[in-house]
């Protein structure tokens, strides 16, 4: 099931929205409290967000781009400033789509899925992942960066495709071992930490300090 992450203040449009979208089978948040909008997101971890414009405290260029810094789930504007210049905005802030208010709740649907088939639907397909510009293509073995490139390691190329499919959170120590483990090679604590430091230094040799962040006690997350 689908998790949309709904941030509308008009409670009526935000109810009906969400009353409609669960008779087709997705999750609805709807955005409680419009100056905590990031962990509200962090908590939920949405599929896609609906966002409204005019928003309290920040408007939702705003919020776009604060999601944008952490993730790229596909942001659709629902906005009743549906002008010219309001639409570029919204696309040039990250936004996948914007739909003018009023909507019809059959042509919201239907976009939606569109949006969601094709972001995650063929994901499967596609041996390229990407973050902050870094681009790891799994079947080369290979991470690029701003015009250089890396060739990584059987267990190297592991270590970042799982941070990589993982990157809105953190991945445990134990969750990378066990990834290691599958090439049957013996894998401990400190052989996890000798290929992460290893890992670290190359990425910093191509511009990428900082990539790999420690979570003491728990594990790593893309910076």
């Amino acid at each position: 099931m689908y998790k949309i992450f709904l941030v509308e203040d008009d409670e009526t449009i935000a109810k009906m929205v969400k009353n409609h979208l669960e008779k087709w089978d997705y999750e609805v948040r709807i955005a409680q409290k419009f100056d905590r909008i990031m962990a509200e997101f962090a908590d939920y971890e949405p599929q896609l967000v609906l966002m409204d414009i005019g928003l309290p405290f920040y408007n939702g260029y705003h919020w776009c781009t604060q999601i944008r810094k952490v993730s790229n789930v596909p942001v659709v504007f629902l906005s009743s400033a549906a002008d010219n210049m309001n639409i570029v905005m919204a696309v040039t802030m990250g936004a996948d789509d914007f739909i003018a208010k009023p909507f019809d709740m059959q042509v919201l649907t239907v976009k939606i899925q569109a949006i969601l088939r094709r972001s995650y639907d063929f994901a499967g397909n596609s041996s390229v992942l990407e973050h902050k510009g870094a681009m790891l293509n799994i079947s080369e073995a290979e991470l690029s960066y701003e015009g250089k490139s890396l060739e990584l390691t059987k267990n190297e190329l592991k270590i970042l495709q799982t941070l990589f499919e993982n990157k809105a959170s953190i991945v445990t120590r134990d969750t990378l071992m066990t990834k290691l483990w599958e090439s049957d090679t013996y894998v401990d604590e400190n052989t996890l930490s000798v290929n992460v430091n290893r890992l670290r230094k190359k990425l910093a040799s191509i511009g990428l300090s900082d990539f790999i962040i420690t979570k003491k006690g728990i594990g790593y997350k893309l910076g």
